[in-house]
């Protein structure tokens, strides 16, 4: 499924000259909330259509069954319900069936509410137990020898199926049928960590309205040294974001380093304080939006000018450099076939030939922020993750490219600080490509 990244970004001039996110003055403009769904819902048909049917087969798998209540949903099912939809409604059972052969796949919907034409109505209502003696009898009359569900120790996306209803669905299923039940997990993490054409297409645009709302923070029109605080730019965001008609998958967080104070202890546990933005501070922001169902993740480096300077100190404009060395040397390390923690042993190799103090902490990105598939290190292992860490990379995936470099700056007396850099990418199977550049020079704040 994966797509030459410069073919279609070929194509993006004539796709984004009508596209609704552009607006005048570079700054983004959300679609319609109508448009978003039209826009989820085609994609949606598409994913099942033509992803659906090789991971099934690949993860050895031939009737897939996802259970959800309302406010209770599996992560999976909430990916497969129509755009209009906030939660799963009452019960909702949605069956998958391959009959082999290369038979078109049979998708049914165990519930009381229609969700044509993604899954065919298979039950007309009633009680809970005829719904599932309805399920059970679908399950029988196609009679599958591997039968996925949601539990899975090492994903929490894939492990969705809560304890009450995989404890009703045995109790519902003939006891030859329930020695057949497995693990979809990865069935679960395939289909919710590749990305299809229609996706790639639009992800540049989101990750430049990322940026465009990044830059416009980091500008003397919203930072007013002595005045403003990092909290108070951090619920510019927050504002900044539902102004544009997006939305975010987490709060903004806003952080600074400035000459002569401890620098950033390397953890991440607790978010730093509110502190006053002051001029010759390095700042730091962390911020993702949300649009079309799909997600960024972005961290970038302003510098507030000092009276009289006209750009950065020397030694922050290296230590960016520094970090973009770091950047460069995780994605030489991409292969197909790799593990994500053998990327990650690859990566801190490189960067201790290079003199680099790194921190690796980089995961998949798309319908989740922190996607399903398998982290590269996490900030606080980084001898490797066990479990996930030990899946391989594949091709058609998103990654948020995330890290930090510790490095002395000497116009501040050598004093360490970290540079904190976060860019979406997309790994093709043989290539890594920030899907809207990187920060390669610091933004600039003028008093």
């Amino acid at each position: 499924m994966s797509v030459p990244l410069g073919i279609f970004f070929a194509l993006l001039p004539v796709h984004l000259a009508q596209d609704p996110m552009r607006a005048a003055g570079g700054l983004p403009a959300s679609a319609s909330l109508r448009e978003q769904a039209r826009v989820r819902d085609a994609w949606l048909l598409e994913r099942l259509e033509t992803l659906v049917p090789p991971l099934m087969r690949s993860a050895g798998i031939d009737l897939w069954i996802l259970v959800g209540r309302e406010y209770d949903s599996d992560p999976v099912l909430l990916t497969m319900l129509p755009a209009t939809w906030m939660t799963a409604r009452r019960r909702t059972i949605l069956v998958i069936h391959d009959p082999g052969a290369d038979q078109p796949l049979e998708r049914l919907c165990v519930a009381r509410y229609d969700l044509a034409p993604f899954f065919t109505k298979a039950w007309d209502g009633g009680t809970d137990a005829e719904q599932w003696a309805r399920l059970a009898a679908i399950v029988a009359a196609r009679d599958p020898q591997r039968i996925g569900i949601s539990v899975s120790p090492t994903f929490g996306l894939a492990d969705g199926l809560a304890k009450s209803q995989a404890d009703a669905l045995e109790t519902a299923l003939d006891p030859r049928y329930r020695a057949r039940l497995v693990s979809a997990e990865k069935l679960a993490v395939g289909w919710l960590q590749t990305r299809t054409p229609a996706e790639l297409e639009r992800y540049p645009e989101l990750c430049r309205s990322a940026h465009a709302i990044i830059a416009e923070g980091f500008s003397a029109a919203v930072v007013k040294p002595g005045r403003t605080t990092t909290k108070d730019l951090e619920w510019w965001y927050r504002e900044r974001i539902r102004a544009l008609g997006l939305s975010t998958w987490f709060h903004p967080t806003v952080s600074l380093q400035r000459a002569e104070q401890t620098g950033h202890s390397g953890s991440f546990a607790a978010k730093p304080g509110e502190e006053q933005i002051e001029r010759g501070d390095l700042l730091h922001v962390d911020f993702g939006i949300t649009c079309f169902g799909l997600n960024t993740d972005t961290q970038q480096h302003a510098y507030v000018l000092k009276e009289g300077e006209s750009s950065a100190p020397a030694g922050l404009r290296a230590a960016l450099a520094v970090g973009n060395r770091l950047q460069d040397l995780l994605i030489d390390a991409f292969e197909r076939g790799r593990s994500g923690n053998e990327v990650l042993a690859a990566t801190l190799a490189a960067a201790r030939s290079a003199g680099i103090e790194a921190v690796i902490y980089t995961h998949p990105l798309g319908l989740h922020g922190h996607g399903a598939g398998p982290p590269i290190g996490l900030w606080d292992q980084q001898g490797g993750v066990a479990g996930s860490g030990d899946w391989q990379i594949v091709p058609s995936t998103v990654w948020a490219i995330e890290l930090n470099a510790r490095v002395s700056i000497p116009e501040w007396g050598d004093q360490q600080i970290r540079v904190m850099l976060e860019e979406d990418a997309w790994f093709d199977g043989q290539t890594v490509e920030y899907l809207d550049g990187r920060q390669t020079e610091l933004y600039l704040i003028a008093g």
